[in-house]
This record gives C-alpha cells, structure tokens and sequence, in this order.
C-alpha cells in the first residue's frame, strides 16, 4: 500500500510553510514541490499510517488498498469534520461505500 497525491486538488494547504500533511507524516516523506503542491519523495518507504489521508483538507490523499484488504485498484480516502471522519472506499467498478468514526476531538 501506499499513498497517492492528487496534484490537481492539492493546494499545498495555500501559502503555509509545511502543509498539515508535511507536519503529520511519521516518516518524514512528504514535501512540496516547485509548484508548491506536496509530493511523496519515495512510496516504497511509507508506513501506511493514512496520518496524510486523514489530515488533508482538500481530499487530495487517498491510499491504495492491498488486494486482500479491498480489491485490486481499490482506493480509501477521507474527510474529517468536527468530531468524526468519513471514509469513502472507492471500489475498482468505481461503486464507493462510505464509513463514518466519531472522533474524541469534538
């Protein structure tokens, strides 16, 4: 598994120094580039924590499921709102299902 950055809908959280996503990865893997929109330096290296996937306002993180777990191609992302965050699990014949946790950050 691994992370993927949708560079049409990643901002770089606007003009801040390091966007959340930089700040929450564990393994130090994410960055901006020229363009001042994030990337990952090497997707063999991450830990598949989804922090990045979890934390990006824009949606524009999504990891890609392991076979076993979700189907080839399949694809998980999330929103976060106050108090809970919303999975949405993309399936490879594009049906999504979507999963909510309540969150102790209200």
């Amino acid at each position: 598994m691994t992370v993927r950055i949708n560079k049409s809908l990643c901002n770089g959280c606007g003009n801040s120094v390091e966007p959340k996503c930089v700040m929450v990865c564990p393994g130090d893997l994410l960055c901006k580039d020229p363009s001042n929109r994030c990337v990952i330096r090497d997707p063999k290296d991450c830990w598949d924590c989804a922090a990045c996937v979890k934390e990006c306002p824009q949606q524009a993180i999504e990891m890609t499921l392991p076979v076993q777990i979700g189907g080839r191609g399949s694809t998980l992302k999330a929103k976060t709102e106050k108090g809970r965050i919303i999975w949405q699990l993309t399936k490879p014949d594009g049906s999504k299902e979507f999963f909510e946790v309540h969150t102790r950050n209200t």
